[in-house]
């Protein structure tokens, strides 16, 4: 049976299944909160980083990703203040700059109110989200990609770099992956990467709501728990 708990989010009392992540319920009840990494019904690893909020106990700010953060009786929590907002531009940013190649990246940017890239772009082709590794291992059970390597190295392989025999080639991992969506105009070459911002528009409607979720269309492109 479950068991309720009641939680403040940016000030509404909101009643939800004990242990339900506060990104879950922030999205259930059309509370915007920008993420990249998570995907329904598969764990949340905290990252992508861009889900951070403001959990607020006794009287003290602690700046933690919603998606590991589990609903609790009384707990209070802030998605909207400039502390919040400023550190998800900075990761927005940070991403854009790392795979501006990938239009999903690019709305995430957009949504998070990025105007300028300050850092240099490096136009990778992976940005360690871990949603391939996830459903591999998660939805599948095929365990047929992972995590290899530390720092700098780290990076999604098959084991020894070879596609195994139980790679029950389903194409999830393709599915979910950012960067197979590329920008719109086509994939940008190297040298001439930039924020895109085509549609920065789709915000106008939430001018006066920035908070709340108004189907914006640009979580689309990457599976956002909305549309799920």
């Amino acid at each position: 049976m479950l068991q309720y708990v009641k939680v403040s989010i940016d000030g509404a009392i909101i009643r939800t299944p004990k242990g339900t992540s506060i990104l879950d319920t922030a999205i259930e009840y059309g509370i915007c909160i920008p993420h990249l990494c998570h995907v329904p019904n598969l764990s949340d690893i905290g990252a992508c980083r861009l889900c951070v909020v403001e959990h607020i106990v006794n009287g003290r700010s602690n700046i933690t990703t919603s998606c590991t953060l589990n609903a609790a009786e009384g707990m209070v929590v802030r998605t909207d203040t400039e502390k919040v907002r400023k550190l998800r531009r900075n990761l927005a940013e940070l991403l854009v700059a790392q795979a501006p190649n990938s239009r999903a990246i690019q709305d995430i940017a957009v949504r998070c109110g990025v105007k300028d890239v300050r850092y240099p772009f490096r136009n990778e082709n992976c940005v360690l989200c871990g949603r391939c590794v996830r459903a591999c291992t998660e939805l599948w059970k095929a365990r047929a990609k992972g995590f290899v390597g530390r720092g700098k190295d780290r990076h999604v392989d098959y084991p020894f770099g070879t596609r195994p025999d139980f790679c029950k080639q389903c194409g999830a991992c393709i599915q979910l992956c950012p960067m197979t969506i590329t920008p719109c105009n086509g994939p940008m070459k190297p040298g001439e990467e930039h924020l895109c911002g085509n549609c920065e528009s789709q915000l106008m409607i939430s001018e006066n709501a920035p908070g709340g979720c108004t189907w914006c269309k640009l979580g689309e492109n990457f599976a956002c728990g909305r549309y799920a």
